[in-house]
């Protein structure tokens, strides 16, 4: 069966994920993560991106990324690989791949989806059980958005910055989001439209996607229907940009 081409369109937020081959660590040190970011860094301002949230995991990492074009999201993905490998080989003496070849991606609906994917990001930590409280891990973006630690890669996504007028407020309020586990289902949605490559929303959500792309496009799991809820899209009005990527 060929794989589901990847969907991504200007301006909306994309969840991405991508694993070390074979599950194999893409991390050994200190000095991979901070090289991993200043490539990052570098990528994202030369494609136009806006990096909102991250977790660099043992072997893998998650982004969640806005580009102004959409046909930046694969430039940025490979410029950025091609420059952490070299570094990594070189650093480590070895040779060969380190990613795996095809890195899975969701688009999502930044009403009502955005924080609680950001969230499930965040979090990766503690569902791998390295640490008990998200800020026990450098690795993320959590410190930035609970703790107020500066980052100079991140650009807070307008759903963040809503939360609350001030800083210290926003801080304060975004921490108490943690407080409770994210939602089973919350959890179930997010996993299952990355593992298709399918989009994160409500039905407006992917009838708007439809109108951009001509195409529908919805995570369906197997064995049940799936219901959705009404809201407003986020993206009604948008000129996107179909990518396909096999």
């Amino acid at each position: 069966m060929p794989r589901r081409p990847r969907i991504h369109l200007d301006g909306v937020p994309l969840h991405i994920v991508q694993r070390g081959h074979n599950r194999q660590p893409c991390f050994l040190g200190e000095e991979d993560y901070q090289a991993y970011l200043y490539w990052l860094g570098e990528a994202l301002a030369k494609e136009c991106c806006a990096l909102h949230a991250y977790a660099l995991m043992t072997n893998h990492v998650h982004l969640l990324v806005t580009p102004e074009r959409a046909e930046a999201i694969p430039r940025l993905i490979i410029a950025l690989g091609r420059r952490y490998v070299q570094y990594f080989n070189v650093s480590h003496r070895r040779t060969g791949t380190l990613w795996d070849s095809r890195y899975k991606s969701s688009l999502i609906q930044a009403e009502n989806y955005l924080l609680a994917c950001q969230r499930y990001i965040e979090l990766n930590p503690v569902r791998a059980g390295m640490v008990n409280d998200p800020a026990h891990y450098r690795w993320t973006s959590y410190r930035h958005h609970a703790l107020g630690q500066v980052n100079p890669y991140l650009t807070p996504h307008a759903c963040y910055l809503a939360i609350a007028d001030k800083g210290a407020a926003r801080q304060a309020s975004y921490r108490d989001l943690f407080r409770a586990e994210l939602d089973q289902d919350a959890l179930n949605d997010i996993r299952l439209a990355l593992n298709q490559s399918q989009p994160l929303g409500n039905s407006r959500f992917y009838a708007a996607i439809e109108a951009a792309t001509g195409q529908r496009r919805e995570a369906k799991p197997r064995g049940r229907p799936r219901g959705s809820k009404d809201g407003n899209s986020g993206i009604e009005g948008m000129q996107g940009e179909l990518v396909l990527m096999r």
